[in-house]
């Protein structure tokens, strides 16, 4: 097995602390002594603790691509299944063993996005890609005449999209799965129907 770096330590680590404690929260102090690794080695791998963000920006969005794969792409499944399954999927892997940390995506868009011109454009592309991967699907349903041939999956997908975010920054805010559990009735019962 191949040692990890300081560097992939310190990214696995700091994804985790940056998560729980939040970019503004998780000092480099305490992303280095989670990794174990010297304070030093911070400096030696990332240009700024802002760099570091879009690294671990880039490393959680390779888990929310996983799911993706495992979901929107399973062509097995009936579009609209495929759409409830990447949302049960993420409810699942983001609101596991009662840590309602919500999305990292959108807690970061939140916290540093206006202060970080860096983050904010790669949060940009990253939620254009899961919203396009979202209305690929939504294309799929209206062939299979799971929705109107009216339907706009550029902005069907955004506003799930969207709302998901919405819904897991909440349940964050609240440490309640309530506004999850909303989200998840309504968009049950009146679109992906």
């Amino acid at each position: 097995m191949a040692k990890h770096s300081h560097r992939d330590r310190i990214l696995e680590s700091g994804l985790r602390v940056v998560h729980e404690r939040g970019f503004t929260g998780a000092s480099v102090r305490d992303i280095v002594r989670a990794a174990g690794v010297p304070q030093g080695s911070f400096s030696n791998h990332f240009a700024s603790k802002e760099a570091f963000g879009v690294e671990i920006l880039n490393l959680y969005f390779e888990q929310t691509l996983e799911i993706i794969r495992k979901t929107l792409h399973n062509k097995e499944l009936a579009p609209l299944a495929r759409i409830r399954a990447y949302v049960e999927d993420v409810d699942a892997s983001l609101l596991k063993k009662d840590e309602l940390n919500g999305c990292l995506m959108g807690n970061l868009s939140l916290e540093s996005g206006e202060q970080s011109p860096m983050i904010q454009r790669r949060l940009a592309e990253l939620f254009t890609e899961v919203q396009k991967e979202i209305a690929d699907c939504v294309r799929d349903a209206v062939k299979a005449k799971e929705l109107p041939p009216s339907t706009n999956a550029k902005d069907l997908a955004t506003f799930i999209h969207a709302s998901l975010e919405g819904a897991l920054l909440q349940s964050r805010a609240e440490q309640s799965r309530v506004a999850m559990d909303r989200y998840k009735r309504i968009l049950y019962s009146t679109i992906l129907i």
